[in-house]
């Protein structure tokens, strides 16, 4: 038995994780929006355009805490060999601006 906690199959069974063309293309998200009850995390992940007032989601992820907490983990382990690799990444706390900061477009 495994004790990593990033491991969904502690059991040690290999499973077959199928990955179709049209998933494998991904969908570019540049706002996550997170919210929780008791029992579950849902993220929506948004794509904001810019000069455009209405933003869409394009994906919802439901999560149970604990699959959370090991995406959680997962993702700060992954920032960091990124960051080893790459450099630091800066995150500012800025609010992202409808039209992105350029300059807006006429027809």
């Amino acid at each position: 038995m495994s004790n990593n906690p990033n491991n969904p199959n502690p059991e040690g069974q290999e499973i077959n994780i199928e990955l179709t063309e049209e998933i494998a293309e991904g969908i570019y998200s540049n706002l996550a929006i997170i919210t929780h009850s008791n029992t579950e995390f849902v993220v929506d992940f948004v794509r904001i355009m810019p000069g455009v007032p209405k933003a869409k989601v394009k994906s919802r992820i439901v999560l149970t805490p604990e699959h959370a907490k090991r995406l959680l983990s997962a993702l700060q382990d992954n920032v960091n060999r990124f960051e080893a690799q790459n450099g630091k990444i800066d995150p500012r706390e800025v609010p992202i601006p409808l039209n992105f900061g350029g300059p807006t477009g006429q027809a």
